[in-house]
């Protein structure tokens, strides 16, 4: 094994950063989120979108719980074929990071509302290990 003169031994994985969700461009001109999801269903922004837009309507738990799990669950997805090993930092400051980081609190949230406190633990200290940012300004 050679070592880069200078490498930081001890600096963990890189920051993966997320290639642009396409579906920032149609919920930024307006388009509602569950016609982005039915047109993306792949995508953690239109998830996350849906999940914020279903809490804000004042949707049951339940309901905000199961959209932010999908987001989630395809944001690991879309983590994972841009080289994320499953851990490190996903910094806020990238933008097309945040469909996963918002997912993942709106997740841990719901996971609270609903008494799932393991989840809520589990998934709020997955946010602030992803990014510290996040976690300050989304929970």
């Amino acid at each position: 094994m050679s070592l880069t003169p200078g490498a930081d031994l001890m600096a963990g994985p890189p920051p993966t950063h997320l290639p642009v969700d396409p579906a920032a461009e149609l919920l930024a001109a307006g388009e509602a989120p569950a016609a982005v999801v039915r047109r993306l269903p792949a995508s953690p922004l239109a998830w996350a979108t849906f999940a914020e837009q279903a809490r804000d309507q004042g949707a049951d738990d339940v309901t905000v719980y199961a959209y932010s799990r999908v987001g989630y669950h395809r944001s690991l997805d879309m983590l994972r074929r841009n080289g994320w090993k499953g851990n490190g930092p996903v910094p806020w400051e990238h933008e097309p990071n945040r469909g996963f980081l918002r997912s993942l609190a709106l997740l841990a949230l719901a996971a609270r509302a609903i008494g799932e406190t393991e989840e809520w633990e589990r998934c709020s200290a997955f946010l602030r290990d992803s990014s510290p940012t996040a976690a300050d300004v989304l929970l």
